[in-house]
């Protein structure tokens, strides 16, 4: 397995806007321990396993400002141009086993050229699918908290990731779906192999805000992942997770990147 040279790439967290929770309520902190995402596994052996997390390229949606939820978004010339590069920096960086995506358009996009560039077939899980949102879906994000205020998570906090949109489902249970999903994924993970996950912005917030402890909203709010980021896990045999890249885009220089404002699913900061 080749092993990328060990790196934290650590944001600076931003202080949390008037209304944001500073840290999780005593509900939040039930469902985190019943969940379990951190607690120790059954050790397998001393080896350590690698999880690949990269979101999807841009889309036709993400170029617009518009919230993509479960939309069919195909991905742009730039998009495409995005996810052939991130396909050629993940063959040649890592020896990857498995590839696992969201079965959105998008997400099934890019990994049609991250499989062929690792000569690998996929496995399509809509557990790792972006937040439902429903028949707000559509919408710019001027639209969306101009009319439907609930929703913004930096000014209404803790209350906004509770609201479910008509057909759609609220931002908690995003949460538990996709912690779901990596608790299956580090359950079925064989000693010192290589996974990649293609998923999207909203799922890659919340585990790696769980994975750093942050609360919900803080998790959406104080952190940034551009179309094709990568992120880089090890898990150990013990079941311990170390973060050693994250929203790493040095793959991308000469890609143009165009505007990266993540509105997919109504993730937006405001």
């Amino acid at each position: 397995m080749k092993v990328h040279t060990e790196r934290w790439r650590r944001e600076n967290v931003k202080l949390a806007s008037d209304g944001v929770a500073g840290g999780r309520t005593p509900a939040e902190s039930a469902a985190a321990t019943a969940a379990n995402a951190l607690c120790p596994l059954p050790a397998k052996s001393g080896e350590m396993a690698t999880v690949v997390l990269v979101r999807h390229g841009e889309t036709t949606w993400n170029r617009d400002g518009r919230v993509q939820g479960w939309a069919p978004s195909p991905l742009t010339e730039r998009g495409h141009a995005q996810a052939r590069a991130l396909g050629a920096h993940l063959a040649t960086t890592y020896d990857a086993d498995r590839v696992v995506s969201s079965d959105l358009r998008r997400a099934v996009e890019t990994t049609d050229h991250v499989r062929r560039a690792l000569s690998l077939d996929a496995t399509f899980d809509p557990a790792w699918r972006e937040r439902n949102f429903g028949r707000l879906q559509g919408l710019t994000d001027a639209e969306l908290f101009g009319t439907f205020p609930q929703f913004a998570l930096a000014a209404t906090g803790y209350a906004a990731a509770l609201e479910t949109p008509e057909d759609g489902e609220a931002l908690v249970d995003t949460r538990e779906r996709v912690l779901g999903a990596w608790r299956e994924l580090r359950t079925s993970l064989a000693p010192d192999e290589t996974v990649v996950v293609v998923s999207h912005g909203g799922p890659l917030y919340l585990l790696l805000g769980e994975l750093k402890g942050l609360d919900v909203v803080s998790a959406i709010v104080d952190q940034e992942q551009g179309n094709c980021a990568v992120n880089e896990l090890r898990v150990g045999g013990d079941g311990s997770v170390t973060l050693l890249r994250e929203d790493d885009r040095a793959h991308l220089d000469g890609v143009d990147v165009g505007d990266e404002t993540d509105v997919d699913a109504g993730v937006t900061r405001e």
